[in-house]
């Protein structure tokens, strides 16, 4: 049989073409069907909710924790209010913010720029309200520590940073912080006798 280079080009030529058309669709099955790097992109769909659930975990733990020394501490340091000690010694709200601050001192320097305390003294304890509604600082805060048998309102107001992202919408108070509160209402005890 005699060789027909013509029609061998024409078919090869249509051969050709057709294959072209093909080639976009080969490579989107090609690529449908491979698995490589399919770890990788799971990861990254899943890293990065798990990763801001973990961080919201933590900062929550912090902001717990520091209610909690934020309490203790305010409830250790009202006891000099309420057995007379800081006012036979005639303390300041600045000393008695060194004392609280001093109660919480794992927070470091930052504590006498975050908290801000407000002592008051009531008629009686129905006058008393420990709540925080506004979650805002009281301006301007109070400083009466009162005297012996003198119904007395603790409130600290501590400060606190948040920095995980979404956070900030749920627990935020003021400007991207927390505005932790704790309060302790106590009688002065007879001192004076």
């Amino acid at each position: 049989m005699a060789h027909r280079p013509f029609l061998d080009r024409a078919l090869a030529e249509r051969v050709g073409r057709r294959l072209a058309s093909l080639r976009p669709v080969r490579l989107a099955t090609r690529f449908a069907r491979a698995e490589r790097g399919a770890t990788a992109v799971e990861f990254a769909l899943v890293s990065i909710p798990f990763l801001l659930l973990v961080m919201a975990m933590i900062e929550l733990g912090l902001v717990f924790l520091v209610s909690l020394t934020l309490e203790n501490a305010i409830i250790d340091a009202g006891r000099t209010i309420r057995t007379g000690e800081a006012q036979s010694a005639k303390i300041t709200a600045a000393d008695f913010k060194t004392a609280v601050c001093a109660r919480m001192n794992w927070l470091g320097d930052r504590c006498a720029g975050a908290l801000s305390l407000d002592v008051r003294t009531y008629a009686d304890f129905a006058s008393v309200s420990t709540s925080n509604a506004s979650g805002t600082v009281p301006d301007p805060v109070s400083w009466d520590p009162g005297k012996a048998g003198s119904i007395v309102l603790v409130r600290g107001y501590y400060t606190w940073p948040l920095v995980t992202p979404l956070m900030n919408t749920g627990l935020q108070s003021a400007n991207g912080k927390r505005i932790i509160y704790a309060a302790t209402a106590f009688m002065n005890e007879p001192y004076e006798q």
